[in-house]
């Protein structure tokens, strides 16, 4: 039986706690990190980066609570490793390119590419500027992407050893045997995923007439702390402006990446968008839904906080919560776990009789009635989501395990 040993490219937000959440874990028995290049002064400049975080406090205290001490020992500079409560931990500095990063030599037969550079599968290995495949020519046996794939020639399909994956949404897609490159999705896409699936459960994708959402999300790494000039050909003037303290207008994937995980939403009108608000962490999804209700008032707030409550129940390992607690954004910070946390305080519905013209809608035949009345109802619900450690990356480790289990 191989030693599990995990690798992690890349050391930036999603990098670090997915360091974090495996070296609480223990699952893996040692880590490899590639930094990809040279930082600081010395190893022991990486082990205090790796410590210390200015949005979850020190790694000692998220794993023991604040009475703990260091947990960080053994830094050893000659062969750049270090002990990380018990788990041995090597850091590489050497190659930034996947196929350079040489993971057979370290043992190394699962990566988790955090960088958010290599998310093409579509490339080969030896693309000029690397490729997610390159992580297989270096040794890997699979890769998992801490991001949604973005294929840059359009004319290519996702490529069949490749697949996009929600724990809890569709992980009996994966097929061991079949996929190499497995992408974890994004933060917004798992929780708009975990929100969609009991009303898609309930309902069925015939009776869901329109859906769009807007992620109210913290910053992120992307984004300028202070306004800069823009580069060449910069076509969105708002992501060089100062996240510090505006509100940004973005955009967002998680319309098209959710698809891949929820099929049935192909055939339903959505519309995604992303606000950027300046804190650091802690998300929230406000989803609006139509439904073709059968008759008037059917529909109700207490029908739909009791389809999401008894999906949370059905779902043991605790991927959706339901609370109806007042919560705000510094509540999530953290919070172990959920993909989505519905707070049912807030869900909101109303009901609209909607005139129709059925001669317009019927192409054949004298219609019997000129007009007829349908009942739709309109939903608002509301998601939150730590978008960094508590939510993405804890459901980003349960995928990492569950595919190292086919691996070692």
């Amino acid at each position: 039986m191989p030693e599990k040993i995990l690798g992690i490219n890349g050391l930036g937000r999603i990098g670090k706690l997915t360091l974090w959440h495996h070296i609480g874990r223990k699952y893996f028995s040692q880590i490899v990190v590639n930094l990809g290049r040279k930082a600081g002064t010395s190893l022991k400049d990486i082990a205090f980066y790796i410590e210390h975080d200015s949005t979850y406090g020190r790694l000692h205290n998220y794993l023991y609570g604040y009475r703990s001490k260091s947990v960080i020992e053994n830094i050893n500079e000659s062969d750049s490793t270090v002990v990380i409560d018990g788990i041995p931990v090597k850091i590489l500095t050497e190659s930034r390119n996947p196929k350079d990063i040489q993971w057979e030599k370290h043992g190394v037969r699962l990566v988790v590419d955090t960088t958010g550079k290599f998310l093409d599968p579509t490339l080969p290995s030896d693309a000029k500027e690397g490729s997610v495949r390159g992580h297989i020519d270096s040794g890997a046996y699979k890769v998992l992407v801490s991001a949604p794939f973005k294929i840059k020639d359009k004319t290519k399909d996702i490529p069949e050893d490749s697949i996009t994956i929600i724990m809890g949404i569709n992980e009996e897609m994966y097929d061991n045997k079949k996929h190499l490159i497995i992408s974890g999705a994004s933060c917004t896409t798992t929780c708009l995923a975990h929100m969609m699936k009991p009303l898609l459960d309930y309902f069925g994708p015939e009776r869901i007439l329109s859906v769009s959402m807007a992620t109210v999300h913290a910053v992120t790494a992307s984004q300028e702390v202070l306004d800069r000039v823009p580069k060449a050909d910069a076509k969105d003037l708002r992501k060089i402006r100062s996240a510090m303290n505006n509100i940004i207008l973005t955009s967002t994937g998680a319309a098209k990446t959710l698809a891949l995980v929820l099929p049935e939403m192909k055939n339903i009108g959505f519309i995604a968008q992303s606000v950027r608000v300046p804190i650091i962490t802690g998300s929230l999804i406000i989803l609006v839904a139509a439904f073709r209700d059968e008759e008037a008032n059917i529909i109700t707030r207490e029908l739909i906080n009791n389809i999401y409550k008894e999906a949370a129940e059905r779902e043991k390992r605790g991927y959706l919560l339901f609370t109806e607690d007042q919560k705000v954004s510094t509540d999530i910070i953290g919070f172990f776990g959920p993909a989505a946390i519905i707070e049912g305080s807030e869900t909101h519905t109303r009901t609209a009789m909607v005139n129709l013209d059925v001669s317009t809608l019927c192409s054949v035949g004298s219609p019997s009635v000129d007009r007829i009345q349908v009942p739709i109802t309109q939903a608002v619900i509301y998601g939150w989501y730590d978008n960094e450690l508590g939510s993405y990356t804890n459901m980003l480790g349960d995928l990492t395990v569950k595919v190292a289990a086919d691996v070692y």
